[in-house]
């Protein structure tokens, strides 16, 4: 069998193991990439391709080391590429490794902060309306801009004034406070996806994806509106991880649904939006993120109150913001201003 063969057969077993155990797309892209640059290493080594199985400990534990002194990647990059190797070798091939390679150095980062005004300034610079309303919510709520992009409509909860978050970063739910300045754009962007959904219906089609296990108790819910995303993508699109027949399908069986939008243009909107306003920072979804714990914690909220609203499981990694608040342990005023 030619190498190549042999390597997509060996990246398929990985992401077939990875879709039965229900773990995210993402998850499958990264594993699948770092898996696939372990392999290169070692082909480019001794110049052939070489199955995992006769790699040990210490072909991975070169690789690793590889990554920290010659690429210099960070420790979390490292560590995603560990993970990787670690969910090949004891899951798919059934075989212990131990880790043993240089480590790639940890550094402690202060997130970058908007003001105020700054934000004033950037998000009604986005021409894109419903990315100013995604931008809108991320702020206003503290959302990843992943789970902006997977709200659904049941989510919204007007009458408390509330966003549900369901399987976010650790798959655990939580509620966020939703701001009263999104609630009319909110309000409008569901009628909108209700209507598009209809005429979805009508064309035979109107399917959206379900969490695994709901979908094998409920698969009709896939069509309700409830369960459609509040961001849905403009066009139908073939879903590759799909087990299941429940709607038309093309020659393979993947089954067509309306996906949510992608991170990727929400994030290039905001990137331009900043430029245009003059902003030097370097702005990303996350920056709202960022702005929202440091704003609330300006604001008198406690630390656990905002480590509970972020999703976050250690109080330590909501610490941070206090090196960036402006009141608080950090708010000293420099004695050079007393002069």
């Amino acid at each position: 069998m030619p190498t190549s063969q042999k390597q997509g057969k060996l990246l398929e077993q990985v992401r077939e193991l990875i879709r039965i155990k229900h773990m995210a797309k993402s998850t499958e892209e990264a594993y699948a990439f770092w898996i696939y640059r372990f392999l290169h290493f070692h082909k480019q080594q001794r110049g052939e391709w070489i199955h995992p199985t006769l790699l040990g400990n210490l072909q991975v534990n070169a690789f690793l080391s590889h990554l920290a002194i010659d690429r210099k990647v960070s420790a979390s990059t490292q560590n995603q590429a560990l993970s990787a190797l670690l969910f090949l070798y004891r899951m798919v091939l059934k075989k212990e490794i131990d880790f043993d390679a240089v480590r790639a150095k940890s550094t402690k980062t202060i997130p970058t902060v908007l003001s105020r005004d700054e934000l004033k300034s950037i998000i009604p610079n986005i021409n894109n309306r419903v990315h100013q309303l995604m931008a809108s919510v991320m702020y206003g709520s503290g959302l990843r801009v992943m789970e902006c992009c997977r709200l659904r409509v049941k989510d919204i909860d007007f009458s408390r004034s509330q966003i549900l978050v369901r399987q976010g970063k650790g798959g655990k739910d939580r509620a966020a406070p939703m701001p009263a300045l999104t609630s009319k754009g909110l309000k409008f962007q569901i009628d909108l996806v209700a209507s598009q959904h209809a005429k979805d219906i009508e064309a035979g089609a109107g399917w959206v994806h379900l969490p695994s296990a709901f979908a094998k108790k409920s698969p009709s819910a896939g069509r309700s509106l409830s369960w459609q995303y509040v961001f849905p993508s403009h066009r139908l699109s073939r879903d590759p991880r799909a087990s299941t027949v429940q709607n038309k399908t093309d020659n393979e069986g993947a089954q067509v649904r309306r996906h949510h939008l992608h991170a990727g243009g929400i994030q290039k909107s905001l990137r331009n939006a900043a430029q245009k306003a003059g902003i030097l920072k370097r702005v990303t979804c996350h920056t709202l993120r960022h702005s929202f714990a440091t704003h609330l914690l300006e604001d008198g909220y406690d630390i656990r109150t905002i480590q509970e609203l972020l999703g976050h499981n250690d109080v330590r990694t909501t610490m941070i913001y206090t090196h960036v608040a402006s009141t608080g342990a950090t708010g000293v005023k420099s004695p050079f201003d007393r002069l």
